[in-house]
């Protein structure tokens, strides 16, 4: 497939997030320092029955469009450094194609909702996919973490570095 092909690709959300987040300076910038928050994922009414079969899982990955970042650069200084790291080095949500990737954990199935804690995510964030997380394909040891082994990590909230302000209102 060419280039061209790939352009016309639609994505259609499949319910929305509901947190206690509204903007993004001081949330979580990961479910790991997001400990204590708990939230929503509303699925809209077409998808429910997707969610038969759920509640046995500890965790679910969250996959959904960042629909508050700013315009992409390829050169970002990432919440957790000093540095600029190239884009796809990070996790830095100003992307080319914005989507948000979650683990978190759930406390409760029903109704066409899911209760879930350890959530970063902005209230009303579109939801593109849910998937379960499985031990056992998604849990790797490794030896590596690139940058990110010689930074402090110890403070994960966000600051306003990567938030699009262009639809906020003004003071004139």
């Amino acid at each position: 497939m060419n280039r061209e092909h790939h352009k016309l690709m639609n994505l259609n959300p499949i319910g929305v997030v509901h947190s206690s987040f509204t903007e993004a300076t001081g949330a979580p910038i990961q479910p790991a320092f997001a400990k204590e928050t708990q939230g929503t994922v509303e699925v809209y009414e077409p998808y429910r029955e997707g969610l038969k079969d759920l509640e046995g899982f500890e965790r679910i990955w969250l996959l959904y469009w960042l629909d508050r970042a700013s315009a992409p650069k390829l050169l970002v200084k990432p919440y957790l450094d000093r540095v600029q790291r190239g884009l796809f080095a990070t996790r830095a949500p100003a992307r080319p194609n914005p989507i948000g990737l979650s683990a978190v954990r759930i406390l409760s199935v029903e109704n066409g909702s899911i209760a879930v804690a350890e959530l970063d995510i902005l209230d009303g964030t579109p939801l593109l996919d849910i998937k379960p997380y499985i031990s056992k394909f998604d849990c790797y040891q490794v030896a590596r973490n690139g940058w990110l082994d010689r930074v402090d990590s110890a403070r994960g909230i966000a600051d306003d570095r990567f938030y699009d302000r262009s639809n906020q209102e003004t003071d004139i």
